[in-house]
């Protein structure tokens, strides 16, 4: 009877996943934290866009300028490993000439 009784504590210790229970925790905390973000910055802020003004809530402003700063930061990167790609290739490619003196 005693190793019925143990059944149910050896499945829970093989089904146990902290992993799993860290990340559902992580996870709940970084959602607690946007919320109170977003509750936190809901005053109207003045945004001068050089040709218009506008007047919105202050998440909004952050929430655009965060995605500018992402959009910026891909573009940038594809530009860079373009310009990198480039050159690679020609370096690989020696001159003739290069070749002739060497050998």
């Amino acid at each position: 009877m005693e190793t019925h009784d143990r059944e149910p504590e050896q499945e829970f210790e093989r089904n146990w996943q902290p992993r799993l229970w860290i990340s559902l925790g992580l996870l709940i905390l970084i959602a607690a934290y946007l919320i109170a973000f977003v509750v936190g910055n809901d005053e109207e802020a003045s945004v001068n866009f050089v040709f218009a003004e506008a007047t919105t809530s202050l998440i909004w402003v952050i929430l655009l300028s965060l995605l500018a700063g992402l959009l910026g930061g891909v573009l940038l990167s594809q530009l860079h490993r373009r310009r990198s790609h480039h050159k690679s290739d020609a370096s690989d490619a020696t001159p003739a000439s290069i070749d002739v003196a060497d050998s």
